[in-house]
Order: C-alpha cells, then structure tokens, then sequence
C-alpha cells in the first residue's frame, strides 16, 4: 500500500496538488485502499472512490484544472478496462439507433425535476454566452439569440432542431423569431416537458432519430447533440443535414470540442454520465464535412463552459434539500463531481465550446460573421 501512496503522492506533487495540505485544491484520503484504487483503475477508480466518500477536496474543479495542465492522464498507463474502452470504440458502432436510445435514456430520463432545478429559465443543458450577462438566464437566452442571429432566421421559416431537449430553442426561436420549428429527440421525459413548454407554438416536437429524418428546411441546427453522435456516425450526420437543408440553407452546429481526436470517452463519463459519447474533434468534424457542407464561421468560446457549469453546479447544490427525497447521497457525490471535473476541463483549455456555421455549395450571397449581438429579444 506505502508503495501505491507514494506513487499517487508524486504524481498529484507534479500539478501541484498535497494530500491533507491546507489549499482548498488538496485532496484529504479516509480510505487507505483509495490509492491501490486509482492506481489500478485510473479515472474510473478516481470517480467511483470519490463517489463512495473515499476522498474529498474542497475545491474539486480546481483540482481537476491542475491535474488536467499537468497531462497526468498521460502520465498514468492504461488497464485493460481502459483497452477495452478504445477497442470496443474502435470497432463497433456504439451509436447506432437503438444504443442511441439507450444512452439518451440513461442520462436525460432521470427526471425533469433535477434538470429544473438546475437549469435555466429555458432549460438549456448547454454552454451559455456570458458576454453581457449577469447570471445563468441571461447567459443562455444571449446564446438562443445568438444562434438565431448566426442562422439569419426570418418569418415563416422552417427550421429543424436536432436533439431539441426540452425544447428551449424551439419555443424561443417561435416567439422571438417567428419562424416554425421541428424539434427532434429520442427521450420521451425530454419530449413531453417540451411538447407542454411549447404548447400554442408553431413547434412540433417529435420522438425521432436524426437519421430518419427526409424532408427539406430553411435552417438546420443542433445545439449539444454531437457529442453523442460518434466518431462513426459523424459523416452520416453530415449527409442528413446536406440531404434536409435546402440549397441556400444555413446550418448551425454547437458543440464541445475535444484538442485531440479520439474514438472513445473517459471510462468514468463513459459508465456514468454519458455512455457511448465522444467529443469531437477539429479534424474529425471537417473530415465528416468534406463534400457535404462548407464552413461559413468558426466561433470558439470554451471558456464559458465553465462559467456554465459552475452555475449550474451553484443551483443543484442550492435545490439538494429538494431533490434529495429521489436522489441518494451517492446520486449527489456523482454528479458534484461531474459538474467539477466538466468546469477543471475547459478551465484547462483542454474542451473547447464550438459554434460553426456551414452550408451547401449551393448557397448564394455573401454570409456575415455573428461575434456579439446587435440587440436581444425578450422571450
């Protein structure tokens, strides 16, 4: 056991971090079997541990900032759980239509009441816009706008949201923007919350996989949605939206971007949080593009990431007294953690938060730029 405490004791040193140390980024063990764990495990082991009240830090997303600068990840060799992550990404297609279903099950099913509690007025489970802004309502709606902004929408357009959520764009597009939206999801607790947020709107919210989807709209967008796409399933989405987009459409995607390509996830996020997702990268996206759509824009904003999370992270923590009647202690840990270890990613640079703007080769005019908004609506 010294010989596993020393080595976790030398690499938590390199980021800077001390184990019963007095900054709020020190991390105090009450298990002493936590370090043969996380040595055995890796991040898995280090999310479980945390999970089962092993260890505790006062700061958790800054512990994951220093870690995550100081590449201890790569530091740290891979077990065959690790392998076989990469191996079964490698060469199955986890996000096939019904392993799709499955994973939004899992994740977005676990209660409309958690995500209420956390989100915004809109319940946008995705990186706010913070130029301007005040607080988390403020955020995401300045984000709705500036998406609607970037689409160039206009009256009596049709517009297809892909992975809709709970159907926050489609109600602000309608109001705001006038225009009829199509909100798609696979998640029926997502679906019947948006169907009554949107109820006397021009939107229809539909129980349907993006693949099946055939008919032709001014605007297409998808806002959160590719990180559960995969590696493989990334060209096909390209050619849906190619094939539904009409020839001078503009589409829109919003989206975590990941520094490096990679065909699977962290086992932790993988087991936990979102099974089968992966964040993209820069080179995976524009090769899904090739021949289907041309880039317009390329916006990055990464660093409102993590004012998002943390936002969201304040308003879970402030409802706990709420939701703990459902949830149990652990349900809390899981997804304390999760929210910390998201922010320590993009405070790190190591997650990026795109918006990019694209079209057919068809398109005609010349496509402006949207870096801040020329006025908001108030939906």
């Amino acid at each position: 056991m010294d010989a596993y405490k020393k080595t976790i004791q030398e690499l938590l040193a390199v980021a800077g971090i001390a184990m019963e140390g007095k900054a709020p980024y020190d991390i105090r063990v009450h298990n002493p079997k936590f370090f043969k764990r996380v040595i055995e495990e890796g991040s898995l082991g280090l999310g479980e541990a945390y999970m089962d009240g092993w260890w505790d830090c006062e700061a958790l997303d800054e512990f994951f900032m220093r870690i995550l600068r100081a590449n201890l990840e790569k530091t740290v060799k891979g077990n065959f759980k690790i392998l076989w992550t990469a191996f079964r990404a490698r060469f199955f297609n986890l996000q096939t239509k019904k392993l799709s279903k499955n994973l939004i099950v899992q994740h977005y099913n676990v209660g409309n009441d958690l995500y209420e509690k956390m989100l915004d007025k809109n319940m946008m489970y995705s990186c706010g816009f913070w130029e301007n802004a005040d607080n988390l309502d403020e955020a995401q709606e300045n984000k709705l706008e500036l998406i609607c902004q970037k689409l160039k929408l206009e009256p009596g357009m049709k517009v297809l949201d892909i992975g809709c959520g709970w159907g926050g764009f489609a109600a602000y597009a309608a109001k705001n923007h006038h225009v009829e939206v199509v909100g798609i999801t696979l998640s029926e607790e997502q679906a019947k919350l948006a169907k009554q947020r949107c109820k006397g709107l021009p939107v229809e919210i539909r129980l349907q996989d993006y693949r099946d989807v055939d008919e032709p709209f001014d605007r297409i967008l998808s806002i959160g949605m590719m990180e559960h796409v995969g590696a493989k399933n990334h060209r096909a989405y390209m050619e849906v939206v190619n094939r539904n987009l009409k020839d001078n459409g503009i589409t829109l995607l919003h989206t975590i971007g990941n520094n490096e390509s990679f065909e699977f996830t962290d086992p932790w996020i993988d087991k936990y949080i979102f099974p089968n997702s992966l964040i993209p990268s820069a080179a995976q996206l524009t090769k899904a593009m090739e021949g289907k759509l041309l880039i317009e824009d390329w916006h990055n904003f990464g660093l409102h990431y993590d004012y998002t999370l943390m936002a969201w992270l304040s308003r879970f923590k402030a409802a706990w007294s709420e939701l703990r009647n459902r949830y149990d202690d652990r349900f809390y840990r899981m997804w304390e953690y999760y929210l910390n270890c998201c922010a320590g990613s993009f405070r790190a640079r190591k997650n990026q938060l795109w918006q990019i703007v694209m079209v057919k080769d068809t398109f005609q005019g010349d496509y402006k730029a949207v870096r801040t908004l020329a006025g908001i609506h108030s939906a």
